[in-house]
């Protein structure tokens, strides 16, 4: 179906070109590719090379801790009086509850600061093809690593949705206007 999405907009587009009556010129990118080029890319996959890491010691430290201290407990257990048993269990379940908000918070934290870190090497690349697109007179550059457009020109476009919505029998309403 993505694949039928794509063939179908890249028809459109190539169908409304041909009726402006002057050349079009079409571009594509691998935008994935461009990205991973780009020394910007590096650096943030240093830092979250450094984050994981990060995580991964501290649940290494919390199993460590936890493994230890059950060890310690099993051993004295049949000696401990109620009240001690019960601060030794209270602080084993402590670091379990600690282990499982780590394993939990970890994989959010990790994806919002790879969103936050890699925003700004997408906005330099999408202007980055923007800028040679508008240089070399693109009409449009498909990006085939998401297989959408990556730019267009809309002065030599025209949006077909207004056409689409009358062959549909769209009213447009105030409020869609």
């Amino acid at each position: 179906m993505k694949t039928f999405s794509k063939l179908t907009l890249a028809v459109v587009v190539l169908v409304v070109c041909s009726f402006n009556g002057y050349a079009q010129k079409f571009g594509y990118i691998n935008s994935q590719e461009l990205i991973q080029a780009m020394p910007d890319y590096d650096s943030v996959q240093v830092k979250l090379e450094a984050l994981a890491k990060e995580f991964q010691t501290q649940g290494d430290d919390l199993q460590r801790e936890y493994l230890n201290k059950l060890q310690e407990y099993q051993k004295v257990a049949s000696t401990l009086t109620d009240a001690v048993r019960q601060v030794k269990e209270k602080d084993l379940n402590d670091l379990r509850t600690r282990m499982a908000q780590l394993e939990q918070d970890a994989p959010a934290v990790y994806s919002n600061t790879q969103s936050s870190l890699m925003q700004p090497v997408f906005q330099k690349a999408t202007e980055a093809i923007d800028k040679v697109a508008k240089a070399g007179g693109y009409t449009a550059v498909f990006d085939i690593a998401t297989g959408a457009l990556a730019y267009y020109d809309k002065a030599t476009m025209t949006d077909l949705l207004p056409l689409v919505k009358q062959e549909l029998g769209i009213k447009d309403t105030p409020a869609a206007q």
